[in-house]
């Protein structure tokens, strides 16, 4: 089997995973969508379908009917990008996300990171389908990093995922997670539900000690040598009341809350030795503050 119809493979278990009742290829076009407005700026056909994990001619197939219904476009370089019935509705959060100028907020936040820390650092937002990188600012020595625009980060192995499974509901998280074992159980032994309970629980206390502690850490899971930290971007204008709000100045979570984004920090072992994680957290979260997203 090819890369390619393993990627597939792996899209349509996540989506299978999903309640039943919906329109599965309205959902999957609308994930492009998704993917379109988070990034806001044409992309190539090749990096959307890696964020969907779908093959390119599959992906291109949505994308023509999304630029039927003028969702889309295609530019005279083959780049796609916004509509002009999205520019002019205001629709699926684009408006919003200009007139925040949210992730131009958080671009200056990862550069002031990264000019602290001499870090790698990605901006990830949350899709139905899990955590997809937005942004990304490379550090002045460059390190090598596996991600990249357009990826997608598993929630069990990855720092964003990690961080954003533990902001999410259960009802939500925990289809992607078991397809996502299984996915891995593929290529070795198959999970039996004892094991599958086991594994479960362990992760439900990463989930609370993630809570806890405010940020989510990995150290080379997923490259050698390398590791990363994971921090929520929380918005001041979700809090509801002044109950809310208590709960957010102290770092703690609220279901009701939704966790858009987050912000990881990438870097090699001396850049960020996890004995000094809380430190360095104390130090991304001032960076954080000062542009008012925590």
């Amino acid at each position: 089997m090819s890369s390619s119809d393993n990627a597939s493979l792996s899209n349509h278990t996540l989506i299978s995973s999903k309640p039943q009742g919906g329109v599965q290829s309205l959902e999957i076009g609308l994930s492009i969508l998704d993917i379109l407005i988070a990034y806001n700026a044409p992309m190539m056909l090749k990096d959307i379908a890696q964020a969907m994990q779908m093959h390119p001619a599959k992906t291109h197939r949505y994308l023509v009917s999304l630029i039927r219904k003028s969702y889309a476009r295609q530019l005279d370089d083959g780049r796609y990008g916004l509509g002009e019935r999205v520019d002019a509705l205001g629709a699926l959060g684009h408006t919003a996300l200009n007139q925040n100028n949210l992730l131009e907020r958080l671009t200056a936040v990862a550069n002031a990171i990264k000019d602290t820390l001499n870090c790698g650092v990605q901006i990830a937002k949350w899709f139905s389908e899990g955590p997809i990188i937005i942004q990304s600012v490379e550090p002045d020595s460059p390190i090598s990093i596996i991600t990249r625009i357009g990826s997608r980060m598993p929630l069990t192995t990855s720092a964003t995922g990690q961080l954003f499974a533990s902001y999410q509901s259960d009802a939500v998280i925990k289809p992607l997670v078991l397809a996502e074992w299984q996915g891995k159980a593929n290529n070795a032994k198959v999970l039996n539900d004892d094991e599958t309970a086991s594994r479960w629980l362990q992760f439900t206390q990463l989930q609370t000690n993630i809570r806890t502690q405010g940020y989510a850490t990995v150290t080379g899971d997923m490259l050698m040598g390398i590791n990363a930290i994971t921090i929520p971007v929380i918005l001041p204008q979700f809090a509801t009341n002044s109950a809310d709000q208590a709960f957010i100045d102290k770092g703690l979570s609220l279901e009701k809350l939704p966790l858009e984004y987050a912000i990881t920090i990438i870097g090699t072992t001396e850049q960020l030795p996890m004995s000094e994680q809380h430190n360095i957290f104390e130090q991304i979260l001032l960076i954080a503050q000062r542009y008012q997203i925590a």
